[in-house]
């Protein structure tokens, strides 16, 4: 191991620079289960990590760090690890020496006290609010952790080294950011002086398998004959809107029904942060940039919107409008690039269309309501609402098409909705699926596109209910 330091000059450093902090590595974790996250930390645990880390670090010579591939310098690591546990004693017991030799090692190559929740697969959410206080999220409700970091400062050490690597910076003079995690795991980070107690972390992780349709279904999101309807809808190229609020969904949905679309097309995404998983083999994705030191340099979704037009899409599809880009993307609606999607937030589907309504007004394009709402109605086809309700489960409470104008006012009709009707013991809602027995307009276009779609789909005696477990049962006449 020559890579030890013989002086003491790196003292202060802050383990590896980002290029050797990936913490989407699999190999993180490969040996190392999650024994210690449901294990309360004691004082005497975290005093003895902090004091492993800073020696260790005291012993590293960071440049020679760089010549080493991961896998080597992780197993020549572990071994330093284990010999300084035997040089210094530690008031720990056997296991509490194991859990402690692998954070530190997660301090040095990922990131922290993360890593043990990034690996956990029923981590849907991470949720850092100050140094004894981590929360995560899992099947839709949240937990108290008791991951811990040492102080305020450990926190901004794994803020920033998450978001150097996206080579973007969190200082007072810009104290938000935005970022993802190497898998596409939303990032987003505040710190003082607008986050008062100290740096807050959020992270979304995202599946390391895409979500499919059959997910969907099995977890009672929506039911088959709805599935069915959206891929024929996907399929014969209608612009498709996703709203909902807050961790409903909306990007889950956005990535299954973009499975649907055809393998020969060639599709652009565009992003705030990269998030969107499509499988397909001609996708360009594309990511906005926000300003540097200096206050230049940013460039905006709607910057992009307009890029993307002028590289030949087939479809485009936005994570997410929240602004001026509302107008160039219903413009190229309207323009030849049918069958795009976008989300929103917004608690309905009538919701979204005035969210839409509003964010054209800040594109300062001269035109009055009536207009606005005219060209609302001839870009967008159809509108998906989605819910998450107490139990933490999600779905598709409303599909909804956009029928045209009559007089100053959009119209909307419903094809399926989701009715709620209690909650049982177990603090499952409970509720049905149906479909309101309209036929909708774009049934036809499904038709000349080759997608067959049954009249009795749109049946509404057909019903299906919530069981006691969340899942849906058979559909009933």
């Amino acid at each position: 191991m020559n890579w030890l330091k013989r002086k003491d000059q790196w003292a202060d450093q802050r383990a590896l620079p980002a290029s050797e902090t990936d913490s989407t590595q699999p190999s993180h974790s490969e040996n190392h289960p999650s024994p210690g996250v449901t294990q309360t930390l004691n004082p005497d645990y975290l005093r003895s990590r902090q004091k492993l880390y800073r020696q260790l670090i005291q012993r590293l010579d960071l440049p020679t760090l760089h010549a080493l591939d991961l896998q080597t310098l992780r197993s020549d690591l572990r071994r330093l690890i284990a010999q300084m546990l035997q040089e210094s004693p530690y008031p720990l017991n056997q296991q509490e020496l194991e859990l402690v030799a692998v954070d530190v090692e997660h301090e040095v190559l990922g990131l922290g006290p993360l890593e043990r929740l990034l690996a956990d697969p029923t981590v849907s959410d991470i949720l850092v609010n100050r140094p004894d206080q981590v929360y995560v999220e899992r099947s839709g409700r949240l937990e108290l952790t008791p991951a811990r970091f040492d102080d305020h400062r450990h926190i901004l050490r794994v803020i920033e080294r998450i978001v150097s690597k996206m080579g973007r910076r969190i200082d007072e003079s810009s104290p938000m950011v935005d970022a993802r995690l190497g898998d596409g795991s939303r990032v987003n980070a505040i710190i003082p002086p607008l986050a008062v107690d100290g740096p807050v972390l959020s992270i979304r992780k995202f599946p390391s398998r895409p979500m499919s349709v059959d997910d969907l279904l099995r977890a009672g999101s929506l039911t088959p004959e709805m599935a069915h309807l959206l891929a024929a809808m996907v399929r014969a190229k209608l612009n498709i809107l996703i709203a909902g609020g807050t961790g409903t969904g909306k990007t889950t949905t956005l990535n299954v029904l973009s499975s649907f679309i055809p393998a020969n097309e060639r599709i652009v995404t565009i992003e705030d942060a990269a998030e969107l998983q499509l499988q397909q083999p001609h996708v360009i994705r594309l990511e906005t940039r926000p300003p540097n030191a200096e206050s230049r340099g940013e460039v905006t979704q709607r910057a992009l919107v307009r890029n993307a037009l002028r590289m030949r899409p087939d479809r485009i599809i936005l994570g997410e409008v929240r602004g001026e880009e509302t107008f160039d993307m219903l413009q190229a609606m309207n323009t030849g690039h049918e069958g795009s999607m976008a989300t929103v937030h917004a608690n309905s589907p009538r919701d979204a269309l005035m969210r839409l309504e509003n964010m054209m007004a800040l594109a300062n394009v001269p035109m009055n309501s009536r207009a606005v709402r005219q060209q609302m109605a001839s870009a967008l086809t159809a509108v998906v609402q989605i819910q998450r309700y107490s139990d933490g489960r999600r779905r598709v409470v409303s599909l909804c098409e956009i029928t045209g104008m009559e007089g100053d006012v959009l119209t909307t009709q419903e094809i399926f909705r989701f009715d709620r009707t209690g909650v049982n013991a177990q603090g499952v809602v409970l509720g049905q699926f149906r479909a309101t027995g309209i036929r909708p307009q774009f049934q036809d276009r499904l038709e000349a596109y080759g997608q067959t779609v049954p009249a009795d789909i749109y049946d509404p005696t057909c019903i299906y209910h919530t069981g006691p477990s969340g899942q849906l049962e058979s559909g009933l006449h």
